[in-house]
């Protein structure tokens, strides 16, 4: 098999691909990268068994065939390429051979027929919206997700189809947050997807904030995104999510309107002087008044008083810093909401001007 193109044109689809492919990996062939010259061009797979990345792009000439080669060096090697610099690949034997100008590279290659491919399945669900939607939904919540907690069910993101609404939910069992869009497909049948965290991870490098179209199929153990060109497959996680809707705070009679940025430069200064450990920050609340204050094990102290719209009766409650800052940097809008109703109930933020995304965060004992 031979194949010529421009260097640019390579280099894209190869990077995306490499995102999936482990690079310490027990099975030698998973960190390759297969490569299949078609009559139409060159399709481009890499996977790690519970990712898998698909790309493909046009060739000036070809002759048909397919190979495996070390993933992390081919793109090391066409990166380093002068800009719009001719690519001439080949293989044959137990080699693949890439010619630019007066370089060339040799390259230990794998049997195309032992790369693992993900079976076929078929969807049940599909529905169609933009890329930067789809991304902006996930970015709202992925900062939740748990991180190798041992409730694997937690280590990834739920995504929700009702009619007419596509949902992501994450929670690491201290927070959770919640990001709804509607997509105008009021037929659309109600569904619950654990997507793994290395999925979100590479969905989210994948996806860009434009308005092309992207064509979403959840099947039973698998979700693929098809997006310009790209295909990618992820196996689902295969656990029950917890109801979120029982988590989410409801009553709440003291309700603070603040500034976004004031109140986040406030925590962030706040956090300095809190416990490594633990990130407490005590929040006192009077009329038109917010104290935060933080102390840690070496009796140093940080206070922190800002102006917020809050009318209700005094409050006293603890919570995670880091968590707030983790909201407050997602929120978009220029004021946030906080619903609380107790010292030792979680609280309720929200960007002040759009309720599509509510974000919850469990009260501390400090």
């Amino acid at each position: 098999m031979k194949f010529s193109i421009n260097r640019d044109a390579f280099l894209k689809p190869l990077q995306v691909v490499s995102g999936a492919v482990e690079r310490r990996h027990t099975i030698p062939i998973l960190s390759n990268v297969l490569i299949q010259v078609q009559p139409d061009g060159i399709r481009l797979t890499g996977t790690d068994l519970e990712v898998e990345l698909v790309s493909s792009c046009a060739i000036d000439d070809g002759e048909a065939g397919q190979v495996t080669v070390p993933a992390k060096k081919l793109v090391d090697i066409v990166r380093s390429l002068p800009e719009g610099a001719l690519v001439q690949f080949s293989a044959a034997a137990d080699k693949a051979m890439i010619r630019s100008g007066r370089s060339k590279f040799t390259l230990a290659t794998l049997p195309a027929e032992d790369f693992p491919n993900i079976d076929d399945w078929d969807s049940d669900i599909q529905l169609v919206t933009s890329q930067s939607t789809l991304k902006d939904l996930m970015e709202r919540t992925s900062f939740s997700m748990a991180n190798q907690d041992v409730r694997y069910y937690l280590n990834g993101m739920l995504f929700e189809t009702d009619a007419n609404t596509l949902r992501t939910v994450a929670t690491d069992g201290h927070r959770l947050a919640m990001s709804s869009c509607s997509i105008g497909q009021p037929n659309l049948a109600a569904r619950q997807v654990i997507v793994p965290r290395k999925g979100v991870t590479e969905l989210l490098r994948l996806l860009d904030d434009v308005d092309t179209e992207v064509k979403v199929l959840i099947g039973n153990n698998h979700i693929r995104v098809e997006t310009n060109g790209i295909g990618f497959t992820s196996k689902l996680v295969d656990g029950r999510f917890p109801d979120y809707r029982r988590v989410l705070p409801s009553g709440g009679d003291k309700v603070v309107v603040a500034d976004r940025d004031t109140l986040k430069q406030a925590c962030s200064r706040a956090s300095i002087l809190s416990n490594e450990k633990y990130r407490g920050v005590r929040v006192n609340l009077s009329a038109g008044e917010m104290c935060l204050t933080a102390n840690n094990p070496e009796q140093e102290t940080a206070e922190e008083v800002i102006e917020v719209d809050y009318q209700g009766a005094s409050l006293e409650i603890g919570f995670n810093v880091s968590y707030l800052i983790d909201v407050l940097n997602t929120i978009q809008g220029n004021q946030v909401k906080l619903t609380l109703s107790g010292p030792d109930a979680s609280g309720l933020v929200e960007d002040n001007d759009d309720d599509s995304s509510l974000y919850v965060v469990m009260p501390m004992r400090l």
